[in-house]
């Protein structure tokens, strides 16, 4: 039996916030064989939720810019998972202190700038140190990513080549936008107009392709700005507000395995509206209101009066909120041989909430506890845990599957 040297399997940081206190009492309930810690800014917060969970972890207290008090926090413990966003302005100083400790670590970021920050800085000291550094452990972006691993998965077990266009439809979701989703993207706006030339890193389809073997290879990609029939889905789309990140993680996660999916792998997500007569007025419709939504964003007049209604971090819907969400996405694929498949993944719950503290406890407990799966370095959800994450969702009653079409 190998003894693990670090005190703790998994601390929590940032565990007094909204969505850590429903990771943190995820773990209470799901993760009594780790040894957990519960890190934040506040010792009586921390004290406070630790009685509230009826459990007796030790807690920790640092802020994001104590680089000691990081330091030490990441040297105690085998993973380490953070909700203290946005990640620009918060979680470098973390990140570097668990590549340098040879630590796992897990986040919920949706923003493509720092995670593309994190691969140019720290993907190969990471290799170097065996960390595990996990972005984007939550619906930001374990439904797509491994839903098109599965998808890979079933088609080179079937012998039907590899994965050629392939599209992850929306089909139904109820939940709320988290405070923490649109902090992050006041965040990455404010970097954009300080920096004008950011806007071309965030176009790029291969943003996060960098710091390993494998390289861009797919030509003409985009990101869905427009309402259109879809000619894969046979029904009039518009675009997901979350695909600019979500599909550069995808397309880091091929990368990273050599391109594995494919030289005629294409992805896009969407959210579908149906077939019928009101459909493209439907798609129009969304398609509008997420460019006013970001045009609002981007201009101070407009941003004020936004920012008396948008979510603030720290806050979100109630329980009885979460629990009615749900979300249900399909993962469209047609490969080199000609086969169609359709990945599905659903689970009930608020997916930015609710469902995102499964999938994000479930993660760094796979992180805290299992074997690595990879070599260290920056990595995706389904290159550092992948099927083993699978197993432990569906174990939390989360539907992760894929069928052949006739």
């Amino acid at each position: 039996m190998v003894v693990n040297p670090r005190e703790y399997d998994v601390v929590l940081h940032g565990a007094t916030g909204f969505v850590g206190r429903l990771t943190a009492r995820h773990l209470a309930t799901h993760g009594m064989d780790a040894r957990v810690a519960l890190s934040g800014r506040s010792e009586d917060g921390l004290l406070a939720l630790r009685n509230e969970l009826g459990v007796d972890w030790p807690v920790i207290v640092t802020d994001a810019f104590n680089a000691r008090g990081l330091a030490d926090l990441a040297a105690s413990t085998t993973a380490l998972a953070s909700t203290v966003g946005p990640y620009a302005k918060y979680g470098r100083q973390l990140v570097s202190a668990c590549v340098e400790a040879g630590t796992s670590y897990a986040d919920l970021t949706g923003e493509v700038l720092f995670v593309r920050d994190s691969v140019a800085t720290w993907h190969e000291r990471a290799r170097e140190s065996g960390a595990h550094i996990v972005h984007a452990c939550g619906f930001d972006s374990v439904p797509s990513d491994l839903g098109v691993m599965l998808l890979h998965e079933r088609a080179s077990m079937d012998g039907e080549g590899t994965l050629g266009e392939t599209v992850l439809l929306v089909v139904s979701m109820r939940g709320g936008v988290s405070g923490g989703t649109i902090d992050s993207m006041r965040t990455q706006i404010a970097a954009v107009q300080a920096d004008p030339s950011l806007r071309r890193v965030l176009a790029d389809p291969y943003s996060l392709n960098s710091g390993h073997a494998g390289g861009a290879i797919g030509s003409g990609e985009h990101d869905i700005t427009r309402a259109f029939r879809d000619p894969l889905l046979e029904r009039w789309v518009a675009p997901f507000v979350m695909a600019p990140f979500n599909s550069r993680i995808v397309r880091r996660s091929n990368a990273l395995r050599d391109q594995a999916y494919g030289p005629d792998f294409r992805y896009r997500e969407v959210m579908g509206v149906g077939d019928g007569p009101v459909a493209p007025v439907v798609a129009t419709g969304i398609t509008a209101g997420l460019g006013l939504l970001y045009a609002g964003m981007s201009w101070a007049p407009s941003r004020w009066a936004l920012d008396r209604v948008l979510p603030r971090p720290g806050n979100g819907p109630s329980h009885e909120s979460q629990a009615r969400g749900f979300f249900r996405i399909e993962i469209h694929s047609r490969t080199t041989t000609g086969a169609r498949y359709v990945a599905t993944v659903a689970a009930q719950g608020d997916p930015g909430y609710a469902a995102t503290a499964v999938m994000f406890g479930q993660s760094v407990l796979s992180l805290g506890l299992d074997s690595p799966m990879s070599p260290g370095g920056v990595l995706t959800p389904s290159v550092a845990i992948g099927d083993r994450l699978v197993d432990r969702l569906r174990a939390q009653g989360f539907t992760l599957s894929v069928s052949r079409q006739a």
